[in-house]
């Protein structure tokens, strides 16, 4: 067998594009764990369900026991800490969560990782890291010119980012403090297949479907800069294989694209893939609403160290990644029904600030 993953929050989007990467990749062992709340999903690892290189347990990362116990019976090389509250919207509704999760769960898991690397021989506490993966969302909001780097200071505007924030600085001073190998990661805006309804690109595409209402936030100007998910799992993969103790590395697809111009490329694909004469063009069915609190106007990643040192660069260009991953939503009916089944309806959130 060979190197020896943890990935926690591995049922989620990000997490699970990770595992089934790793365990496609070679001959990794990975351990996942989740709490499997509204966007952990096991239906996201069933084409990896059956290897024998898998396993899974539900643990919530907040639990001290549980977690330390499953870093003990695993026995990582690595730990990719990608358990998180993510969406923007519901901290906004909720933020407890989002500090519980992702400030509380991370110093919990910060803590069990810790002992066990102490309890390591020489030479695995040499080769262990903690991978800890955040959001370029800590960094604030860009004007129109300017890209975030690693050493863009803080500024985050919202219950969820700043949750990240302080999660980021957990990791960090765990790592100044106690010489524990950690290293970080920021990224910016992920899509792909098995993304939660919720989410822009997935919702645009299945309201567009089903012939429902569009909404896009203000007036659709706000700048992201895009990242095919299985794109981000190969930088993952080599940032916690190959990246420097301590370090922190952007990863962008360098696609930035407004919110409305993402909106009416989802448009087109539906019309193009999935015509329906009784809705007509998508586009129509476009409704600009009130913006969402504090919504931050553009963000955009200089990925230039990860490219320099890791020989790391995306594969998809936003057009061959949106087209893939529409199809992906267009072909998988049953995946999307049940991912509804937990709750979510496409309402909208982020609405009791």
């Amino acid at each position: 067998m060979g190197k020896r993953y943890l990935v926690t929050g591995g049922a989620g989007f990000i997490g699970s594009a990770v595992a089934r990467h790793l365990i496609a990749a070679g001959d990794a062992e990975v351990f996942v764990l989740d709490k499997l709340t509204y966007a952990g999903n096991l239906d996201n690892l069933e084409s990896v369900a059956s290897n024998p290189r898998y396993r899974f347990a539900r643990v919530d990362i907040c639990d001290g026991r549980a977690t330390r116990d499953a870093i003990a019976g695993f026995k990582p090389d690595a730990i990719m800490h990608l358990a998180a509250e993510s969406h923007v919207d519901r901290s906004i509704d909720g933020p407890g969560e989002f500090i519980q999760t992702n400030v509380v769960g991370t110093f919990t898991l910060l803590q069990a990782a810790l002992g066990y690397w102490r309890d390591l021989g020489v030479e695995a506490k040499k080769t262990f890291r903690l991978h800890h993966i955040s959001t370029d969302e800590v960094f604030g909001s860009l004007g129109p010119e300017g890209l975030f780097r690693e050493t863009t200071p803080y500024s985050p505007n919202s219950p969820y980012s700043a949750s990240k924030a302080a999660s980021d600085h957990l990791v960090r001073a765990w790592g100044h403090t106690y010489d524990f190998p950690v290293v970080l990661s920021n990224c910016s805006n992920n899509y792909g297949p098995f993304h939660f309804p919720e989410k822009l690109i997935p919702l645009v595409a299945l309201n567009a479907l089903e012939g429902k209402p569009i909404p896009v936030y203000g007036d659709g100007s706000n700048v992201r800069d895009w990242l095919y998910v299985d794109d981000h799992a190969r930088a993952l993969r080599a940032i916690v294989d190959r990246g420097r103790v301590g370090e922190s590395y952007n990863v962008g697809g360098n696609c930035e694209r407004s919110n409305i111009d993402v909106v009416r490329g989802v448009c087109r694909l539906v019309d193009e893939l999935a015509p329906n004469p009784a809705i007509g063009a998508r586009e129509k069915l476009i409704s600009f609403v009130k913006d969402r609190p504090g919504h931050d106007q553009r963000y955009a990643i200089d990925a230039g160290k990860i490219k320099a040192e890791l020989a790391w660069a995306p594969s998809e260009t936003f057009e061959t990644g949106l087209r893939k991953t529409v199809e992906w939503y267009l072909a998988n009916r049953t995946w999307w029904e049940r991912a509804r089944g937990g709750g979510y309806r496409g309402e909208r959130l982020g609405l009791n600030a």
